[in-house]
C-alpha cells in the first residue's frame, strides 16, 4: 500500500460529510443562517476531497512502469496538495465570502432550534469521523502531535485529520454566531462566524500545502532510520566509512536509498560486488519500507568530508 492510514478512515469521513452537507443545505435554506450555508459548502467541500484522496490511493499503487520505474507513489502527494488548493480557495474563500455578504446584509436566521439540532449532529459525525484519522495518526505517532505534523509522511491522513479539526472548529463557530445573534437580535454575528470560519480553514490549509509541497519535491527518511541504515552498512566486513546515504520517500511506505562507502582497498572486485549485494540484501530485509536499495563505492579522497 501507498499509504499508511486506511482506506476505511476515508471512507468513513466521506460518509460523514456527504450525510452533514445535505443536513447542513437543508438548514441554511431553512433558516436563513450564513453560517450555516457557509458550513454546507465547507462539508461539501470535504466530501469532495475525500474522493481526490482514494483516487489518489489508487493511483499511487499502480505498478512501476518503463516510465515510472520508482513507481506513482507520489501522486498521494499530488492529489493531497490539490486538496490543500481546494480546501483553500473553495472552503476558505467561499466562506469568507458568504460572511462579508452577510455583514453587509444581514437576514435574521429562522427556525434556530432546526439549526442547532443539525450543528448538534455534525458535531457527533465529524467527531466519529475525527477519531478514526487521530488513530491512524496516532499508530505512528512518536513525539508531539505538532512534530508528527511536521515529519509524517502519510498526507492522507493528516488531509483527513486537520479538515476534521477545521470542521469541528467551523461547528463551534457557527453555533457561537447564531447564538449570539439570536441573543442579540443583530444578525452581523452570525455572519462574523463565517468570515472566522473561513480564516480558520485558511491557516489549516496553508499548513496542508506547505507539508504536501515538500513530500511533492521530494524529503529524506526518518533520521532515525538513515542512522541506523548507516550503521547496518558500516558493520560489514570490508567497509572502510559510510560516507553519504542518501534517502527518499516516493510514498509514506516506499523509500530509495542510495549509500556510498569507501570499500578496502585490497578487495577484489568480486569480494566488493559480494559485499554490496549483502549490504543491499540486508537493508531490504531489515527495514521493509525500504523499497530499493543501491550501493556506489567511493573513495576517501573522493568524498566531500574525505
Amino acid at each position: 500500500m501507498a499509504g499508511t492510514g486506511s482506506n476505511r478512515t476515508i471512507l468513513v469521513a466521506l460518509a460523514a460529510n456527504v450525510g452533514i452537507a445535505v443536513a447542513k443545505f437543508v438548514a441554511a435554506g431553512v433558516t436563513g443562517s450564513s453560517a450555516m450555508l457557509t458550513e454546507g459548502v465547507h462539508s461539501l467541500v470535504d466530501s469532495t476531497n475525500q474522493l481526490l484522496l482514494l483516487y489518489g490511493r489508487k493511483r499511487a499503487n499502480k505498478t512501476p512502469d518503463a516510465l515510472h520505474p520508482f513507481g506513482y507513489g507520489r501522486e498521494l502527494y499530488f492529489w493531497s496538495f490539490v486538496v490543500a488548493i481546494l480546501v483553500f480557495a473553495l472552503g476558505a474563500g467561499v466562506s469568507v465570502y458568504e460572511g462579508i455578504l452577510h455583514i453587509l446584509s444581514p437576514e435574521p436566521a429562522a427556525s434556530p432550534l432546526i439549526a442547532f439540532a443539525v450543528l448538534a449532529i455534525a458535531f457527533a459525525l465529524e467527531g466519529w469521523s475525527t477519531l478514526a484519522a487521530l488513530n491512524d495518526f496516532n499508530s505512528a505517532r512518536r513525539g508531539s502531535i505538532w512534530q508528527e505534523i511536521r515529519d509524517t509522511k502519510d498526507a492522507t491522513t493528516l488531509v483527513i485529520l486537520l479538515e476534521n479539526t477545521g470542521a469541528l472548529i467551523g461547528l463551534v463557530l457557527a453555533a457561537l454566531g447564531l447564538g449570539i445573534s439570536l441573543l442579540t437580535g443583530n444578525p452581523m454575528w452570525d455572519g462574523l462566524a463565517s468570515v472566522l470560519i473561513g480564516l480558520v480553514l485558511g491557516v489549516l490549509a496553508i499548513l496542508l500545502l506547505h507539508e504536501a509541497k515538500g513530500l511533492l519535491i521530494g524529503e529524506a527518511a526518518d533520521p532515525e532510520l538513515v542512522a541506523k541504515i548507516r550503521n547496518c552498512a558500516a558493520g560489514h566486513r570490508g567497509i572502510e566509512a559510510v560516507h553519504d546515504v542518501m534517502t527518499v520517500h516516493s510514498s509514506p511506505t516506499m523509500v530509495t536509498v542510495i549509500i556510498s562507502a569507501d570499500f578496502t582497498d585490497t578487495l577484489t572486485a568480486r569480494d566488493v560486488e559480494r559485499i554490496v549485494a549483502d549490504i543491499e540484501h540486508q537493508v531490504a530485509t531489515s527495514f521493509p519500507i525500504v523499497a530499493r536499495v543501491y550501493v556506489r563505492p567511493q573513495d576517501s579522497a573522493a568524498s566531500p568530508d574525505g
